[in-house]
């Protein structure tokens, strides 16, 4: 029986099956976890297919299938955190190269970028890469990697993809795109032009808050050459637990993606109406400067809100400490609701004059809509907003 879903098969059914045939010994309908670090050689160096966890695990073999079916590459490589994706895509330059990166990033790659690779001698530009000007005049001689994340984190702009791309290109650039905020249901960066995709699944890929991990994608059988041999040269791989807990995650995540946005539009068009809130921002609220933008390149938009309070620092401590179904936690993309305040969590890492000119300012909160009913989302934050 063979049981490989056919190429032209929708999203639903490669996340339900690709790469994850029934097991062929047992039948076994779940991928196993292989939990082993090393196999059996028949002779020396003759093996099959396998010969030691760090290199290859048919758990993460499954995963690596799944993930590149629905991204539409040809190759995937899963590390042990989204951080250690961006250090083995780091560790593909030289002492001297320039990287281009959006200019409102995730504060760990801001840390990576400007504490760890800056001292190897990689040159760094921040740049606002909304502004197709600031971005073409921002290559230099020696560029080699362009980074994007769209939706940006935590301001959501949205980073027109295609012409990026293009750009790069021209230039023998290679360009990243951070897909973490819109997963592979909702956006797909390499059918835009883009070289690497990268995710952290600890996010909307897994889903339920419960593994820390990373993946990219690539049509470029040359860059998989090179980072497959840094997957395994560095290390930074997930375990086969971790493996099958994403596999399970990435079976329900068209339908996850469709409640986070169907909840987060409701929210959006609530908070916009507030009268304690001073501004909102979503691509999918026609207020967004770049709505129309969203709409072409993103087939969703998400679950992620930024907005801000009317009031001070104050003020957003006083909303945080009251919300009850909201939990106040770092991360996004869980089945949960979650909120935080980035001047303080995710975004400390960057400078506070960095901060003030991206518009991360004390009054700014960023929401993770989860899949709850909508009307107790809502009713939340009203009783919060109640004593700001």
């Amino acid at each position: 029986m063979n049981h490989t879903p056919p190429t032209h098969s929708g999203f639903g059914t490669l996340a339900i099956h690709a790469g994850q045939p029934p097991e062929a010994t047992t039948g076994a309908v779940m991928t196993p976890i292989f939990q082993t670090s090393t196999y059996v050689q028949e002779s020396p160096g003759k093996h099959r297919g396998y010969e030691y966890s760090r290199t290859d695990n048919p758990t993460r073999t499954a995963y690596q299938s799944c993930v590149a079916a629905l991204e539409g590459a040809q190759h995937a490589l899963a590390f042990s955190s989204g951080l250690a994706t961006t250090d083995a895509i780091l560790h593909t330059l030289r002492t001297g190269d320039h990287v281009i990166s959006c200019d409102d990033v995730y504060g760990g790659t801001f840390r990576i970028f400007d504490k760890v690779f800056k001292k190897m001698g990689i040159e760094f530009s921040f740049v606002d890469l909304a502004d197709l000007n600031q971005a073409e005049k921002a290559f230099r001689p020696n560029t080699k990697l362009l980074w994007m994340e769209t939706p940006t984190n935590p301001m959501l702009k949205i980073l027109d993809i295609q012409t990026l791309s293009s750009l790069a290109k021209k230039r023998g650039v290679l360009t990243v795109v951070d897909n973490t905020f819109m997963s592979s249901y909702f956006q797909k960066p390499l059918q835009l032009g883009a070289d690497i995709v990268v995710h952290s699944v600890t996010k909307y890929m897994n889903g339920h808050s419960d593994v820390v991990g990373g993946v990219l994608a690539t049509n470029n059988s040359q860059v998989y050459t090179e980072l497959k041999f840094l997957q395994n040269a560095v290390g930074a791989v997930p375990a086969p637990m971790d493996c099958f807990l994403v596999m399970r995650g990435l079976k329900t995540l068209h339908v996850r993606m469709e409640r986070h946005e169907k909840n987060a539009k409701e929210i959006a068009h609530f908070l916009e109406g507030h009268p304690k809130v001073e501004r909102v921002i979503y691509p999918g609220l026609e207020s967004h400067p770049q709505h129309a933008l969203a709409k072409k390149q993103m087939s969703g938009f998400g679950g992620m809100i930024t907005f801000f309070l009317k009031g001070d620092l104050a003020a957003a401590r006083r909303f945080l400490e009251n919300v009850q179904l909201f939990s106040l936690a770092e991360s996004l993309g869980g089945v949960e609701s979650l909120i935080e305040h980035p001047a303080i969590m995710t975004h400390a890492s960057i400078p506070a004059e960095t901060r003030k000119i991206l518009g991360i300012h004390d009054n700014l909160i960023r929401v993770s809509i989860g899949i709850e009913e909508v009307s107790d989302l809502r009713a939340d934050l009203e009783q919060a907003l109640k004593e700001v």
